[in-house]
């Protein structure tokens, strides 16, 4: 499996800049108007794209009272049934067309996730760059087989996936036609903490499956995203609202614009700063690195007279001697006056 690959023109991977998603996900509240809406701010905050869910209710679960479709206390959407949060949730598929559309105007990548083999066949009608694996789909390998036979590149979330299943997941990739694949650790609580992000599981996902990898982040915030990066994050998904205040299913682990653009730039700094081992003068320090310590005449001197504590000191700014030679020049005598504010030199001394 190859590390870098390329959506839509940009090249993805390592030392590459880090590529960011805006994750639409329920936040659409139902309205096609929002939803374009917020297209246009993802664009204007520098994301590099926008993510639909691809799936209906029927598709993803069945109508059912029963206790295993109702959400447990202890998450966003407790007490809902499953195919309620799904039918409020759902992207109508008839939106897609103008959706995509208006990304294509807008100059911004649009891909989605499919949930089941219909959403697969029906997205490969608008010719999408990329597909993307869900954590909560790891486990459908019928699935995964079908989304790798288009030959289009994958982004996968591993969430709430085992190791076991992520070997898996990687395997029927690979089988099946996937050659470029980005894996993307994923904590999938919504919200999750920044103490469960484990981010040093992202150069270990690195090593073992040798491709590019990111990470889908549902804390509040950006601050791990940003950390993540250092880590070697080539890819950063979040979720993406107008404002929170609006409601929605997903709007409390979502990011507004202003944060999105915040972001964008925080990661692109973050990426930047990671540079290279280095221990040579940078440009901005060859002012500053004649300001550190060195020993100065602090009282007039005159020739012949001795060195003390008292006439020289380790002061700024650096163009005496440096002060490792400070034991070696006390009790030596000065071959010339001495000014108070004098650099000290090795010529100055018997």
């Amino acid at each position: 499996m190859r590390n870098h690959l390329t959506i839509d023109g940009i090249n993805i991977g390592p030392n590459e800049p880090p590529y960011i998603i805006a994750e639409i996900s329920a936040n659409h509240n139902g309205s096609i108007d929002r939803a374009i809406e917020l297209i246009r701010k993802a664009k204007a905050a520098g994301a590099h794209a926008i993510k639909l869910q691809t799936y209906t209710a029927d598709t993803m679960t069945i109508d059912s009272e029963a206790p295993d479709f109702i959400l447990p206390e202890g998450n966003t959407w407790a007490g809902q049934k499953l195919y309620d949060l799904y039918t409020d949730a759902a992207m109508p598929w008839e939106w897609h067309d103008a959706l995509f559309e208006e990304a294509k105007k807008l100059g911004i990548t649009a891909f989605s996730t499919p949930y089941e083999e219909t959403a697969v066949t029906f997205l490969e009608e608008f010719d999408v760059p990329v597909y993307k694996i869900a954590s909560f789909e790891m486990n459908d390998l019928p699935l995964i087989r079908r989304i790798a036979e288009t030959g289009r590149p994958v982004i996968m979330s591993t969430g709430i996936a085992s190791l076991e299943e992520i070997d898996e997941a990687v395997a029927t990739l690979e089988d099946n036609g996937c050659k470029e694949l980005v894996l993307l650790h994923c904590v999938s609580g919504y919200p999750s903490m920044p103490s469960e992000a484990n981010l040093a599981t992202i150069p270990a996902l690195a090593q073992r499956y040798g491709c590019a990898v990111g990470l889908s982040d549902h804390t509040l915030g950006i601050g791990v995203s940003v950390a993540s990066i250092s880590m070697g994050a080539c890819m950063i998904e979040k979720h993406f609202t107008l404002r929170r205040a609006d409601g929605g299913p997903d709007s409390s682990f979502s990011l507004e614009p202003e944060e999105l653009a915040a972001l964008v730039s925080n990661c692109a700094v973050a990426f930047e700063a990671q540079g290279a081992p280095n221990f040579k003068t940078t440009d901005s320090e060859q002012y500053t690195m004649n300001y550190g310590r060195s020993l100065y005449v602090v009282n007039d001197i005159q020739c012949g007279d001795t060195l003390t504590p008292e006439n020289i000191r380790s002061i700024r700014p650096g163009f005496g001697l440096a002060p490792k030679y400070y034991d070696e020049v006390i009790g030596k005598t000065a071959t010339r006056d001495l000014k108070r504010g004098e650099p000290l030199r090795l010529e100055d001394l018997s």
